[in-house]
């Protein structure tokens, strides 16, 4: 098995799943147990990060040193909140290293220090997450419902969620109108 832990998926055309049509997910932890991830492309419509402190009662200091985006994480535990982040921030023993790249922090002190202008330099909120449980992914990717590529904080973080599909498939070198749905195999 191959660890696919900091790695992009990028969802195939005809995967099956409209909640992943054309999602871009960075892989946060994956094992023989499962495998658990980070949808990046696809933003919460009408929350802001503001909405969201103001929600949970967090006072706004000299705020995030950068736009902060709400997204939608995945399908399991849409009530949860995940923040990806860079490696500049680690909070106590709740931040999970992913990579070199990449941490993930899932408790509110992330986002106090956020609202204070003490965050990480870049991040993002994700609600919910995508999850796989054993064998269920590497199943999937054989099934030609997922490509593989390298993560890159510049398209992780990049603003323009609309472009980071095509960006992760061009780390490939593919080109998104030669995909095709169905799956050859020799």
């Amino acid at each position: 098995m191959t660890d696919l832990t900091g790695k992009l998926l990028i969802a195939m055309p005809g995967m099956g799943d409209p909640r992943f049509d054309r999602s871009v997910i960075l892989m946060c932890a994956h094992s023989e147990d499962g495998a658990m991830g980070l949808i990046v492309n696809k933003p919460v419509p009408d929350l802001g990060f503001a909405d969201l402190l103001d929600q949970l009662g967090i006072a706004r200091g000299d705020g995030p040193k950068s736009e902060i985006r709400v997204h939608f994480g995945g399908p399991v535990e849409h009530g949860r909140g995940f923040v990806l982040h860079s490696t500049d921030y680690e909070s106590n023993s709740s931040t999970l290293k992913v990579d070199a790249s990449f941490g993930m922090t899932a408790t509110l002190d992330i986002l106090e220090d956020i609202a204070d202008g003490t965050g990480p330099r870049q991040a993002f909120l994700a609600l919910g997450y995508s999850g796989w449980g054993p064998g269920q992914l590497e199943g999937e990717i054989l099934q030609n419902g997922w490509l593989t590529a390298e993560a890159s904080p510049d398209i992780v973080f990049t603003l323009d969620n609309a472009a980071k599909w095509g960006r992760a498939l061009a780390t490939l070198g593919v080109d998104p109108l030669t995909l095709s749905a169905a799956a050859g195999h020799a």
